[in-house]
């Protein structure tokens, strides 16, 4: 049934990736009140794509940020019905200096499409939208029940996703939910990610004097917020970047042994992954399954950013009023945002110099870590489809980036959910000059066409 379906998105190619560009202009910067108009353009986009894709219900959902996009086209109540999650929002695009090209002036070089938002997450967002719409052109219909639910809110936490899906859990029942949103772990390795960690987002803030003061005037007896807060922010780390947090990963529990064996039998380029990222290779070299494991396994304390003071050029003499710093934790199974919060709160307080305040503010209410059913009927299709478009069984990899939609969806849908992405974690989202390869642009709407075929009966 696909090779009509198939043959109709080859000769459309190079519409695809113009819409695919149009997509991309638009800077849906979700974290940032700025482009709240741009976030909303986007879902305008979303919902214009679905009705021509011909779904017979299209709507937006306010939310108390910006909206979700939900779609339906019941064919059949006895019919399967899957569920599609992506989201239309995208990153910050700074710092800027570091593009080669502006993050919204689309640029195709190598067959790679570079703009911010390209992989993460508007062309595999984009793929779906386009079968389903082939469908509708080829077929009439598609070969079984689509909903589909897109946020725009997933790049700064998703603070009311969880919420959305509670007060419409009846409308998006489904025997499936299959997410557009995620990463293969390698382009030279077929895999499916099977399980996500968590996050935390937090901002500490130390304050010193009621303003910046003359370092002169004041040096050596004023306190200083940005020594403040670097003693404290070392404190958070052990010599080998390990989070020393008192209580912050008592709760963690042992990882699935699947992806244990995946990690020892996958011979992984630690000195490669390096020099990829462009990092002088340490020394000792970790081994593979040391790197892997932090990389997938292990809760993280990371500084995102840090402020005080005067950071433009040249020198400007001030003690500065305060100083604050960035923080998102990574979380693993077992670890509740919660209780992570207060662990990091109390470790901070204790360590705070007398003279000085400090507040510490939540960004959203994080997530939980998530692992799929090794047994979910739907994740051995896609694996089946992988495999024959890619040349290899895909490995079941585990994700060091978190997608909250896992427990969102097992806890007010109690539906499984399938990762089923073409962006791979070379594309630097989140990074200067994200990219999309327009290979993967290609290969996965021939994936995504089979799954609608397979999951509604067709041919395994």
């Amino acid at each position: 049934m696909t090779r009509a379906v198939e043959d109709w998105l080859a000769a459309r190619d190079a519409d695809t990736i113009e819409t695919l560009k149009d997509f991309c202009r638009i800077p849906s910067v979700s974290t940032d009140p700025a482009y709240n108009g741009d976030v909303r353009r986007a879902a305008q986009f979303v919902v214009d794509r679905l009705t021509e894709a011909g779904m017979p219900v299209v709507e937006t959902v306010e939310t108390d940020g910006h909206p979700c996009i939900f779609a339906e086209w019941i064919v059949d109540p006895a019919t399967p019905t899957i569920l599609i999650y992506g989201h239309y929002d995208v990153q910050p695009p700074d710092p800027l200096d570091k593009w080669q090209t502006p993050p919204f002036e689309p640029d195709i070089r190598d067959d790679r499409l570079y703009a911010r938002g390209a992989s993460d997450d508007k062309g595999s967002l984009l793929i779906p939208l386009v079968v389903a719409r082939a469908y509708a052109q080829v077929h009439g219909a598609p070969p079984l029940n689509l909903k589909f639910l897109i946020e725009g809110e997933e790049e700064s936490g998703s603070p009311h996703f969880a919420p959305t899906v509670a007060a419409m859990k009846d409308r998006l029942t489904c025997d499936l939910v299959v997410s557009a949103d995620g990463a293969m772990w390698r382009a030279d390795l077929p895999s499916i990610t099977v399980a996500s960690r968590g996050m935390l987002a937090l901002e500490a803030t130390v304050t010193g004097a009621a303003k910046d003061l003359h370092s002169g005037r004041h040096g050596g007896s004023a306190p200083n917020p940005v020594r403040a807060l670097a003693r404290m922010m070392a404190s958070l780390h052990d010599d080998d970047g390990l989070v020393a947090v008192p209580g912050f990963a008592d709760a963690a529990t042992a990882p699935d042994p699947a992806i244990t064996d995946a990690i020892n039998d996958v011979a992984f380029d630690v000195g490669g992954y390096f020099d990829g990222i462009g990092a002088p290779r340490p020394d000792p070299l970790p081994d593979s399954a040391t790197l892997l494991t932090r990389q997938w396994l292990v809760p993280t304390l990371e500084f995102n950013g840090i402020s005080g003071g005067y950071a433009g050029k040249g020198t400007k003499t001030v003690i500065p009023s305060e100083a604050s710093v960035k923080i998102t934790c990574r979380l693993v199974a077992g670890q509740d945002p919660d209780a992570v919060c207060e662990a990091i709160r109390a470790h901070l307080a204790a360590v705070l110099p007398t003279g000085y305040a400090m507040d510490l503010h939540r960004h959203g209410p994080g997530s939980r870590a998530f692992a799929l059913d090794p047994d979910l009927p739907g994740l051995r299709v896609a694996e089946g489809i992988l495999e024959e478009l890619l040349g290899a069984r895909p490995l079941r990899v585990a994700m060091g980036a978190t997608i909250p939609i896992g427990s969102v969806f097992d806890e007010h849908l109690g539906a499984g959910l399938v990762f089923f992405s073409f962006s791979t974690a070379d594309e630097d989202y989140h990074a200067p000059n994200e990219f999309y390869r327009l290979s993967s642009l290609r290969t996965g709407q021939i994936a995504w066409a089979r799954l609608f075929d397979r999951l509604g009966g067709g041919p395994s």
